[in-house]
């Protein structure tokens, strides 16, 4: 019996069943049950991420219920997962990349073609600050609203809503089966992603060897590589909801490049870098390229947004 720990949403859900459904083409025999578990962040959902912390709002409570041996494992959204673990806790598997961009949702009754076709001035909702910073870097006349909840909730505060659009991962829109209702994917080299946007993170304990030989199998070395070096340059910037951060990883050729960026909430500035190398080297290019974004601006970014929110 192997159980998996997972938030309620809609697609949390389809993400630990596509956990369990692989595990269980892996070895038939093996039986497999999900338990749901409130996060923080699905519990607080009157203020912006931002506001209410920035370590774990999504995984602390699986990850107590995996130590205190309540579950097996935990499935996560990646971007969701902290850069340092808590002892005695380790990413098992991460899964092969969806699509890793972001998305325009137009309003249902503002048939938008393009986010260009967005009016002076017009609405946007998106929970990310990350978001908010590149849309205002492309379209400082924007008026940006602050949004919460899941998938569903978000789809009814838009229909409900006078805002000309919204911002989501291509990827949660693709697993639920509403790529219908994309108007436009946006570019990376207008919006970067979140660090290990489009994959998933599966958790284990340390101590669990036989699971960690069945979950390798899940393990996608691309993927792997690629995401260890966005969050390598994550844990050195010291990033997470509160800082505008987007980076994007890949195995090319055989070569591991990573693009990045640091901005202001306001999205005035933005430091913009990028950097390549040996994929086994992600993690160290990764922290080299923070190094370099700190010394070109990004550090005077971080600490000004730091001080403005402590």
């Amino acid at each position: 019996m192997v159980i998996i720990g997972s938030r309620a949403s809609a697609l949390a859900l389809w993400q630990s069943e596509h956990i369990a459904s692989r595990l269980r083409q892996l070895n038939p025999a093996i039986t497999v049950e999900i338990i749901k578990i409130k996060t923080t962040g699905d519990i607080i959902l009157d203020s912006p991420l931002s506001k209410i912390g920035d370590k774990g709002l999504f995984t602390k409570e699986l990850e107590h219920a995996l130590l205190k041996g309540e579950i097996d494992l935990a499935v996560h959204s990646l971007k969701d997962v902290p850069t340092q673990l808590n002892p005695g806790l380790i990413l098992g598997a991460v899964t092969e990349r969806e699509d890793i961009r972001d998305v325009f949702i137009a309003h249902p009754k503002k048939q938008y073609s393009t986010f260009k076709d967005v009016p002076l001035g017009g609405k946007i909702a998106t929970g990310s600050l990350r978001r908010k910073c590149q849309l205002l870097h492309h379209r400082p006349d924007l008026t940006i609203i602050d949004i919460r909840g899941n998938l569903k909730t978000r789809f009814e505060k838009l229909e409900q809503s006078d805002w000309d659009g919204m911002l989501l991962a291509k990827a949660g829109v693709t697993r639920l089966g509403l790529s219908n209702v994309i108007s436009e994917i946006f570019p990376t080299d207008i919006i970067l992603p979140a660090v290990g946007q489009g994959a998933l993170g599966v958790e284990i304990r340390d101590t669990d060897n036989e699971l960690l030989q069945i979950i390798s199998a899940l393990n996608h070395t691309e993927t792997r590589q690629a995401t260890n070096g966005e969050r390598a340059l994550l844990r050195h910037l010291e990033g997470g909801c509160q800082i505008p951060i987007g980076t994007y990883g890949r195995i090319e050729q055989g070569r591991f490049l990573l693009n990045a960026m640091v901005g202001s909430l306001d999205g005035k500035r933005i430091v913009n870098g990028s950097i390549s190398g040996k994929p086994e080297e992600s993690e160290k290019l990764g922290t080299a390229l923070a190094e370099e974004l700190m010394s070109r601006g990004a550090k005077e970014i971080l600490e000004e947004i730091r001080k403005n929110t402590t």
